[in-house]
């Protein structure tokens, strides 16, 4: 959840959901300085979110799906619980 809170980094996931892409794209894409993108891309590649394919003199980046179908069934996991335990409070 902490990797998707920034909000440049979940506008590079979005802009990636709609397919491969490269940094230069997306620098075009959200307004951010190469660096900054660049960071971004390096965290999500060492969480698993996204993956750096070479296509010529070109590196694309993709997103993982399985990553965010797993991340996706945990949190909808730990929903369901807390509304399952929504009343049972703790005693003291």
């Amino acid at each position: 959840m902490r990797l998707l809170a920034d909000p440049l980094r979940a506008q590079i996931v979005r802009i990636l959901a709609e397919g491969p892409t490269t940094t230069s794209h997306l620098v075009a894409e959200t307004g951010a300085k190469q660096p900054n993108v660049s960071g971004h891309l390096k965290l999500l590649r060492e969480a698993g979110v996204v993956a750096a394919e070479s296509r010529g003199r070109f590196t694309y980046y993709r997103l993982i799906p399985d990553a965010l179908q797993g991340a996706a069934l945990h949190l909808a996991d730990l929903a369901a619980r807390a509304r399952a335990h929504s009343e049972n409070f703790r005693i003291c």
